[in-house]
C-alpha cells in the first residue's frame, strides 16, 4: 500500500473530530453557507471536510441540490453519535489540565485602555497565584472562534451579537451598559460640544468596523443605533493591526469613530460621549460552556464586585439598546 493511501478502516479509526463538527454544523444549519459562517471557515474548505468525511465512513451523508441540503439515511443515522463524540471530546478538554501545574487563563480584554481590563486586574488580585494572560482580539466575534476552538478561555463584548449556534456553545455573564462616544477630528464641527446629540450626526458617515469580521457584532450595533436617524456606517477601510495603524487610516478618512465613553485617546481626535438617547454598549464576560478553570470563576466574581461597586448593570433611563440586548443583559444569575 502507497505510504499516503489509507484503508476505509484506518481511517475510521482515526476520525478527525474536525470532520465531525464539520458534518454537524451543515446537519444543524442545512445549509452549507450558514455552517461555514458558524464555523469560521471558508464554504471551499467545509465541502472538502464534508467530502472526506464521506469518503472515511464509505457513506453519502447529505443530498445536496441548488435548493435545499438534506440528510439522508446515513446522515441520520451518524447524527447522534457524532454529537456524543463531540460532547465527550468538549468535556475533556474542560478538564484537561485539573491534574498537576494548572496553565494559564488567556482572557481577551479586545484592546488596551479599555474599563474591562479592571476586572481582568481585579481577577488577578483574587487568584494571586493563577496567571491570567491578556489577549486582544478586537471583537467578540473575532474571539468567539478561538473560544470555541480551544485557544482562547474568556473574552468581553455583545453577545447578543453573536451567531445563536454560536451563543447555544458558550456562556455569559452581564458586565456593563457601557456609555457609548464618538472619536472626532479635533477640528471637527462638533469637537467643540461636550456631548454630541446622536441626530447631530445626520448626514455623517461612521466608523464602526464594517468590512471586519472579527467586529461584527459592533458592526451591527451601530446599524441599529443609525438606523432612522440619516447616519451611515463608513464603508470598510484597510484592516488596521495595532493601534497605531487604527490611528494612521482613521487619521486619512477623517471619518467619526463610534466608540465608548472609556476609548483610549487618538492622537489630533477628541472623544465626546453620546446623548438623548444615550446608547449603551451591552458588555459581557464571556466563556465556552464546561470550562471549569477557577480562573473563570474569579474573573466572574471580579466582574460581580465592579459592577456593583461602578453601578455598571444599572440602566440610565434614558438609555437605548436593541431589545434583544436587553433580554440577554437581564440574565444574572
Amino acid at each position: 500500500m502507497p505510504a499516503d493511501s489509507v484503508s476505509p478502516a484506518t481511517a475510521r479509526a482515526h476520525l478527525d473530530p474536525r470532520l465531525l463538527r464539520a458534518f454537524l454544523a451543515v446537519a444543524e444549519e442545512l445549509h452549507f453557507t450558514r455552517a461555514a459562517a458558524r464555523l469560521y471557515v471558508a464554504q471551499q474548505a467545509l465541502s472538502r471536510d464534508i467530502r472526506r468525511l464521506e469518503r472515511e465512513l464509505g457513506a453519502d451523508l447529505f443530498v445536496r441540490t441548488t435548493r435545499q441540503v438534506t440528510l439522508t439515511a446515513d446522515g441520520e443515522r451518524l447524527l447522534p453519535y457524532a454529537r456524543r463524540a463531540l460532547a465527550a471530546q468538549d468535556e475533556l478538554l474542560a478538564v484537561f489540565g485539573r491534574a498537576g501545574a494548572e496553565r494559564p487563563l488567556l482572557v481577551d480584554v479586545n484592546s488596551e485602555g479599555l474599563a474591562v481590563e479592571r476586572v481582568l486586574r481585579r481577577a488577578r488580585e483574587l487568584t494571586p497565584d493563577c496567571e491570567l494572560m491578556a489577549r486582544f482580539e478586537s471583537g467578540l466575534t473575532g474571539a468567539a472562534a478561538e473560544l470555541l476552538a480551544g485557544r482562547l478561555d474568556a473574552s468581553f463584548g455583545r453577545f447578543a451579537g453573536l451567531e445563536p449556534a454560536v451563543r447555544a456553545r458558550l456562556e455569559q455573564q452581564p458586565v456593563r451598559y457601557e456609555p457609548m462616544a464618538v472619536v472626532l477630528p479635533e477640528d471637527h464641527h462638533l469637537a467643540a460640544l461636550d456631548a454630541v446629540p446622536l441626530d447631530a450626526l445626520a448626514g455623517e458617515q461612521v466608523y464602526a468596523g464594517a468590512g471586519n469580521p472579527r467586529t461584527l457584532e459592533w458592526t451591527d450595533l451601530a446599524r441599529r443605533l443609525f438606523e432612522g436617524r440619516g447616519i451611515e456606517v463608513a464603508a470598510p477601510v484597510p484592516l488596521a493591526v495595532g493601534a497605531g495603524e487604527f490611528q494612521r487610516i482613521m487619521a486619512k478618512t477623517r471619518n467619526p469613530v463610534l466608540a465608548v465613553v472609556d476609548f483610549p485617546a487618538m492622537p489630533k481626535s477628541v472623544l465626546r460621549p453620546l446623548v438623548n438617547p444615550v446608547p449603551l454598549s451591552p458588555v459581557s464576560l464571556v466563556w465556552r460552556k464546561g470550562a471549569t478553570h477557577r480562573g473563570i470563576k474569579a474573573l466572574r466574581a471580579a466582574a460581580t464586585e465592579i459592577a456593583d461597586e461602578e453601578g455598571w448593570l444599572k440602566r440610565p433611563v434614558e438609555g437605548w439598546i436593541p431589545a434583544t440586548d436587553a433580554l440577554i443583559m437581564m440574565r444574572r444569575d
